[in-house]
């Protein structure tokens, strides 16, 4: 089986490298292509797959297609793969708002994936939903689960409203942490902490704290009522939030996202 990842930015990379390292394919059945002539350089250095600049030396040859570009490229980049692509290929894309159907009416085929990824993919950590055709069958709906877990985990929706939603959990979802950490950290430098000490308390608090729910069947609220003691400094927080609306402003951006991601499929 070959594979080729169109599209060498941050996430296509990632797949490229994690598939190409994984027991799944042997090496050199992974390719890459870009169009980025800066980008090509560089990834001729890397050994482990074979990089290309001409859909035509590479597409025809791929079994399974990884999609890995910005949304707003799609159109020309349907045109230029209709006449190439084949009823046996599998296309998987990380397009956000791109619709099933819509790929399918571009490109002609049957085949198709839609995923979302998130960030996290980059260190092996990485949670992607994705929705396949029904045209695809167990065994190859099992090849393209064990592909994207070489970044970490996946999850099969039977919507793609899921798929949506889950770009306003998982795919902008460590944005919100981000935002978060940063939060925190700007308070404890505030508070005197130096900027590497902020740092390594905010993170290393983040991390405990997930190992701690990853560990044990506790709800977070659970773990809340665990930390937070009756007119104690962690009370003192959580109602500060609550008093604030944290939790709803939260929710509403989670929604923003949500909303934003079924714009985009609208748009195409």
């Amino acid at each position: 089986m070959k594979v080729l990842v169109i599209g060498a930015g941050n996430m296509g990379l990632t797949y490229a490298e994690a598939m190409s390292k994984s027991k799944l394919l042997k090496k050199k059945n992974v390719m890459i292509l870009d169009n980025s002539p800066e980008k090509i350089l560089s990834l001729q250095k890397i050994s482990h797959f074979d990089v290309f600049d001409n859909m035509e030396d590479c597409l025809p040859e791929a079994d399974l297609i990884f999609i890995a570009v910005k949304p707003y490229h799609s159109a020309d980049l349907f045109a230029k793969m209709k006449s190439l692509i084949n009823p046996g290929q599998i296309i998987i894309s990380i397009m956000a708002g791109i619709t099933i159907a819509a790929m399918k009416n571009a490109l002609g085929i049957q085949k198709v994936v839609r995923a979302m990824p998130n960030l996290p993919a980059q260190v092996g950590k990485g949670i992607t939903s994705y929705m396949a055709s029904d045209e695809i069958s167990r065994i190859e709906l099992l090849t393209v689960e064990n592909l994207l877990d070489t970044t970490g985990k996946s999850i099969r929706v039977q919507s793609e409203n899921y798929i949506d939603a889950s770009t306003g959990i998982s795919g902008s979802g460590p944005a919100y942490v981000f935002y978060f950490m940063h939060s925190m950290m700007e308070a404890a430098l505030k508070m005197g902490f130096s900027k590497n000490d902020s740092k390594v308390l905010v993170s290393q608090t983040f991390e405990g704290a997930v190992e701690l729910f990853n560990q044990s069947d506790l709800s977070p609220n659970s773990w809340m009522d665990k930390v937070a003691s009756k007119g104690g400094t962690t009370r003192a927080a959580l109602d500060s939030m609550d008093d604030n609306n944290v939790k709803d402003l939260i929710e509403e951006a989670a929604y923003a996202a949500f909303n934003r991601a079924v714009e985009l499929g609208k748009e195409k």
